[in-house]
C-alpha cells in the first residue's frame, strides 16, 4: 500500500530548484533520486543532497580515504562532499610545487611547499564547508562539505544525484552548493520513509550569492 504524503514547495528567486523523487522498496531500502536546475532550467552540477536519519538505525558503513589532487593548477574535483572521519590526500600532479591550506573554522590546517603525494593523509573529522586554497596560485579553490552522515551525494553534469540503499526511518533532508549562502528559508526537509511509502518533494530555494574570499597564511609561515 502506498501513502499519499504532501509535496512541498517554497519560492525561488537566485538559483532554483531540486525536485527528491523518493521511493522505498519492499527490500526495505529507500532511494532518493534529485533533479537539480537552476531559474532557467538548466541543470546544477556539483549541489549536493544528503540525509539525516533522525530516528530508526544507521547502518556501519566503511568510512574511506578520498584524493583531491591538483592538476594543471586546479583542485580536482572542485566540489567534495564526505562523511565525518575521512581521511583526505592531496597528492600533487604537477610539475610546479603547491601549498595547499584551508582556515574554515571546520577544518584549519597547511601543507606547506611541496611536490609529488604528501606523506600522510588528513583527517576531515568535524562536519561544515571547507574552502580549499593554494597560497602560491590564488586562483586556485576548491570546496569540501564534511557531513555526519553515511547518505549524501553530488549532482553530475545532468543535474542528477543520488542516494540509495536508505533504510525505514525518519530523515531531514539538505541540500548544499558551494559559495552561495542560504537565505531565512532553511534548505531542508523532514520526511519518513518506510518500505511501503512513496513520496515526491518539490524544493524551490532562494541562495544569496557570494564570492568566497580564501584567507591566506602569514607571510613567513
Amino acid at each position: 500500500m502506498t501513502k499519499n504524503l504532501p509535496t512541498y514547495t517554497r519560492t525561488c528567486r537566485n538559483f532554483g530548484t531540486a525536485v527528491f523523487v523518493i521511493a522505498a522498496t519492499q527490500t526495505f531500502a529507500a532511494q532518493i533520486s534529485a533533479q537539480i536546475r537552476d531559474p532557467a532550467g538548466q541543470p546544477v552540477a556539483d549541489a549536493v543532497i544528503y540525509a539525516v536519519m533522525t530516528s530508526g538505525v544507521v547502518p556501519a558503513r566503511p568510512k574511506r580515504e578520498i584524493s583531491v589532487e591538483q592538476i594543471d593548477k586546479e583542485f580536482v574535483p572542485l566540489v567534495s562532499v564526505i562523511q565525518s572521519g575521512t581521511m583526505v590526500s592531496f597528492p600533487n600532479r604537477d610539475k610546479v610545487r603547491h601549498h595547499v591550506y584551508s582556515f574554515s573554522p571546520a577544518k584549519t590546517f597547511e601543507i606547506k611547499l611541496y611536490s609529488g603525494v604528501p606523506g600522510k593523509p588528513i583527517m576531515f573529522d568535524k562536519p561544515g564547508e571547507v574552502v580549499l586554497g593554494c597560497n602560491i596560485h590564488d586562483s586556485m579553490i576548491a570546496y569540501m562539505l564534511v557531513v555526519d552522515t553515511p547518505f549524501f551525494a553530488k549532482s553530475d553534469k545532468r543535474g542528477t544525484a543520488l542516494l540509495e540503499n536508505l533504510p525505514t526511518g525518519d530523515y531531514e533532508l539538505h541540500m548544499w552548493y558551494p559559495g552561495a549562502a542560504a537565505s531565512a528559508t532553511p534548505l531542508s526537509q523532514k520526511t519518513k520513509l518506510s518500505a511501503s511509502d512513496a513520496v515526491t518533494l518539490t524544493f524551490a530555494f532562494t541562495l544569496k550569492p557570494q564570492s568566497p574570499s580564501v584567507p591566506r597564511p602569514s607571510a613567513g609561515k
